[in-house]
């Protein structure tokens, strides 16, 4: 990838221009600092990330995925059969906003409440509210809980099948809930037709609402760039060190500050290769400690297990044809048949074990999903028959794992270990989530709909059949968080106003500073990061 010249200093530099990135660069400029935005990957401007759907082919057709993802997998993991699960994040201007499925989901106002309660003064749910609001465009307007005119376009998903509409009425008796009309307002308990960060056939990633024609002479974004590590100075950051095409290094300076934003997988990795983490592993690589801080601790992730039935209302054929004819139609007489995320509904709902708030959400999707699972770097075949995919989900894992250097190169991939299932109580409510999506399919307003269930199937009929079966099932959902965790103690990588513990002039601002993860598809709350960031940074 051709790197362009890059400006020698700027007044801020923000490194990675992905979901919290794009937005804290186009807010700062927006106060007449130079700003300098330094992104890994190229542009977004093809048609494969600006066409919603088309995400679908890139996540199955491995070659076009290797354009815009960093290839990343888990190490081996202990408690999943020893799978290297594969961990897709965004190699692009958008970062991972530019390669998800648009899911808008802000979580449960208790969790930003509870971060707050552990000492993060100014995150709770009235605190980060105006941020949500001020980065959203809701298809109803302005209201108490909505924003009306921010960059991000959100809409709800149109042309819903009788198949997941069926699914909603059954699920909401067997479950008790209540059918939502906006999960992201007053409630989020219940299951609705789901939010998505797309318009007209176009994805509103945080590259497309916040760099599209900014305008702003004093923002400049260069892509195709890798940042080797933060340059301290007397304890200070005073810019970055990046890797030329010719393998040369060269430092660019920040005449006020560094933020790292480059997701919970690279703001980690570059404040080790800067010796910003845990001393001992750092002196392991070679590399001079600056600080000794927990950075890599805390990664988590949401896990959810696909379980298909086959439905002919679903609609949807899980074939390369289908989806081709598909997106000719829509090419040749227009509409948006791949304008538009895959998914139709979501749900939050309380497990056995539950406590205030819903533990277990819901992905339903009128398509096969490839079973049993999509570790093996290859085009995965689906059912082709007609199918509603149901995919319980557990939102607040209790499992922890870590981030750690391979070596002390910058352009090698990371050790990321997020221990999957490693706390038997992760299993146990993603055992509850399969039951609970078994019966609401028995319901009698489905009789005579639902031909059966191909995945996990009639072999796995029992709990314990289940449970020998979910190591090899459960997958991610492609929302880590945490490796550089927001707080006040000892645990702590960042302060609540993102400033890295004893490094002044430099902070982080991703989902890698969640000190625990948000109860829905995170994407949404990382954009809120940017936008919160940018309040504590202009005004403070």
């Amino acid at each position: 990838m051709a790197q362009r010249s890059v400006a020698g200093q700027a007044d801020y530099i923000v490194v990675g221009a992905g979901s919290a990135g794009c937005v804290l660069a186009a807010r700062l400029a927006a106060t007449g600092a130079k700003v300098l935005l330094l992104e890994a990957g190229g542009s977004d401007r093809t048609t494969l990330v600006r066409k919603p759907g088309l995400i679908a082919a890139v996540h199955s057709v491995p070659q076009l995925k290797k354009r815009l993802d960093w290839g990343y997998y888990s190490v081996p993991q202990d408690d999943a059969l020893g799978r290297r699960v594969p961990q897709t994040r965004g190699k692009v201007l958008g970062g991972s906003a530019s390669v998800n499925g648009m899911l808008f989901v802000r979580g449960n106002a208790a969790n930003y409440d509870s971060w707050a309660a552990e000492g993060c003064a100014g995150w709770s749910y009235a605190d980060v509210l105006p941020s949500f609001k001020k980065l959203e465009s809701w298809e109803e307007g302005d209201t108490e809980f909505r924003g009306g005119s921010g960059p991000i376009k959100v809409r709800r998903q149109t042309d819903v099948t009788t198949a997941t509409l069926g699914f909603m009425e059954a699920f909401a008796d067997t479950a008790g809930v209540k059918v939502l009309d906006d999960y992201n307002a007053e409630s989020q308990e219940g299951i609705a037709i789901v939010q998505q960060s797309a318009d007209a056939g176009l994805r509103y990633s945080s590259s497309v609402g916040y760099l599209d024609d900014h305008g702003m002479a004093n923002l400049d974004v260069a892509t195709g760039v890798t940042v080797a590590r933060v340059v301290l100075e007397k304890g200070r950051a005073v810019g970055v060190e990046i890797i030329t095409d010719s393998g040369a290094r060269q430092v660019i300076r920040a005449e006020r500050e560094v933020v790292l934003s480059a997701g919970v997988f690279g703001s980690a990795q570059l404040l080790q290769l800067s010796g910003i983490g845990p001393a001992e592993h750092l002196r392991s690589l070679g590399i001079e400690v600056a600080e000794d801080l927990p950075v890599g601790d805390n990664l988590h992730d949401h896990l959810f297990v696909p379980m298909c039935f086959l439905m002919p209302e679903a609609r949807n054929k899980g074939t390369a044809p289908y989806f081709a004819r598909g997106f000719l139609k829509e090419l040749t007489r227009g509409g948006t048949w791949v304008g538009r995320t895959v998914f139709e509904a979501v749900g939050f709902v309380r497990s056995p074990a539950a406590d205030a708030v819903p533990d277990l959400q819901l992905h339903v999707l009128p398509w096969s999903y490839p079973g049993p699972n999509q570790d093996a770097p290859v085009r995965h075949k689906a059912d082709p028959r007609r199918t509603l995919t149901v995919m319980p989900t557990l939102i607040y894992p209790k499992s922890r794992g870590t981030l750690r250097l391979a070596s002390a190169d910058p352009t090698a991939a990371p050790l990321i270990d997020p221990a999957y299932l490693r706390d038997p109580a992760d299993a146990e409510l993603l055992l509850d989530g399969m039951e609970l999506v078994r019966e609401a399919m028995a319901h009698r307003g489905l009789g005579g709909r639902v031909a059966g269930e191909s995945s996990p199937g009639s072999s796995y009929a029992d709990r314990a059949a289940l449970a020998a079966e979910l190591p090899n099932r459960a997958t991610t959902v492609y929302h880590p968080v945490g490796t550089c965790r927001m707080g006040v103690d000892e645990r702590a990588v960042v302060d609540p106003a993102l400033r890295v513990r004893g490094v002044a002039g430099l902070r982080v601002a991703d989902a890698s500073i969640m000190p625990s993860i948000v109860g829905g598809n995170t994407n949404a709350a990382a954009l809120m990061i940017g936008e919160h960031a940018a309040a504590l940074m202009i005004e403070g």
